[in-house]
């Protein structure tokens, strides 16, 4: 582990500790002695061991500005009325901006009773130091006060704009998380929505058929590959979110589950042909190398639509059109019949509303509504290449 990450995690009160070492060392060298703040100008005094308790009491308390932000004002406050009145002028001066400043960024309550007191404390601090004959103006005692506010000020700055950016933050995170949720959501409806509908659909054709063994059997045959298609899907929507997921499990997808989304659509059309919908389809030009994401809404456009029309124009023909452009993917799917229930108050709305969106984001164009001769039809231009 290198030295700056050790810094950075160590206690706050390690960190803060130095500025107060460095500022005590700098107030006790002879040099700086009597050079530093004068509040009412009272004759200099050599330094004694008051003046060293004076110094400490000024700059070792900072080490705890951040953490008891109160407790380091108040003894830096303390050790600096001593030294104004003891005629020091020490360098410690300086840790008296530095603590206001630290207690205006870091205190979080009784900001106001805090100030109201140190405002308080100062009044009889220049009293004294009038009455002991400095020959300081008033004003002279005003100015400083105003002096001293102006790191209090820039603090509560400082303290605000850090809310704002913690707010800022927590707000760009709900939203990451309301997206993501909102995602995994679309995702799962689109997957389990159709798969379980055809499953569905097969279950209760198969009710009729115990006198037709074969029919049966088949019908049995079609509930089985369609679980096992949900199956792939599910966990290569895990993978998605969890890329380790499938190395973890020892999962194998199959060589289907692999290939790009576009491609299984005539599996897609197949599983809805085996539920009892008669389903043509066409394929037009050759799918480009590299499509993006647009291969992946293409998919859930076919899906949604064929698990609309299972559920409300169950038997009516539909016809599914998919063609590859040099930059963008059309996508067809018109049913007879009822269909334009799908977009009835009967069913939620939202694949559709989801597959809007998901079109929009591409910048593509997404239609879905009922036919003039009836029945419904849905139609998305898919721009390719763009990323995912």
């Amino acid at each position: 582990m290198r030295i700056p990450e050790i810094w950075h995690r160590s206690d706050v009160t390690v960190r803060d500790l130095p500025l107060g070492l460095l500022l005590l060392a700098a107030s006790l060298v002879p040099a700086f002695h009597n050079h530093g703040t004068q509040l009412g100008g009272l004759p200099a005094r050599p330094f004694d061991a008051a003046a060293v308790v004076a110094v400490a009491l000024q700059c070792l308390p900072l080490a705890v500005r951040r953490r008891w932000p109160v407790v380091a004002l108040a003894l830096v406050s303390l050790g600096f009325a001593v030294d104004q009145l003891r005629g020091y002028h020490s360098f410690a001066g300086t840790a008296v901006p530095v603590a206001l400043l630290s207690a205006g960024a870091h205190l979080e309550r009784h900001r106001r009773a805090t100030a109201l007191l140190f405002s308080v404390a100062y009044v009889p601090l220049a009293v004294a130091l009038f009455r002991l004959g400095s020959g300081e103006s008033p004003s002279e005692f005003a100015l400083y006060y105003v002096a001293l506010a102006l790191p209090w000020g820039i603090g509560g700055w400082l303290r605000a704009t850090r809310t704002a950016e913690a707010e800022r933050r927590r707000r760009v995170a709900e939203d990451t998380r309301a997206a993501e949720r909102t995602r995994i959501a679309r995702e799962l409806h689109d997957v389990v929505t159709h798969h379980v509908t055809a499953m569905v659909v097969q279950a209760e054709a198969a009710r009729y058929l115990t006198t037709a063994p074969d029919r049966l059997d088949q019908a049995l045959n079609a509930v089985t590959d369609t679980g096992r298609l949900a199956i792939a899907d599910l966990r290569h929507l895990l993978d998605l979110l969890n890329p380790d997921y499938g190395t973890d499990h020892g999962t194998d997808h199959g060589t289907d589950a692999r290939k790009p989304h576009i491609g299984r659509v005539l599996t897609l059309v197949e599983q809805t042909r085996r539920a009892g919908q008669p389903v043509e389809f066409t394929e037009e030009g050759t799918p480009a190398e590299s499509t993006g994401s647009a291969d992946l809404v293409a998919y859930r456009v076919v899906q949604e639509a064929l698990t609309n029309a299972l559920k409300y124009a169950h038997g009516s023909r539909t016809s599914v059109r998919v063609r590859h452009g040099h930059r963008e993917i059309t996508v067809e799917v018109s049913t007879d019949g009822s269909g334009s229930r799908a977009a009835s108050p009967g069913g939620s709305g939202r694949g559709l509303a989801g597959l809007r969106e998901r079109v929009d984001v591409l910048g593509g164009d997404f239609q879905a509504g009922a036919r003039s001769a009836g029945g419904f039809v849905v139609r998305a231009r898919i721009p390719a290449g763009s990323p995912s």
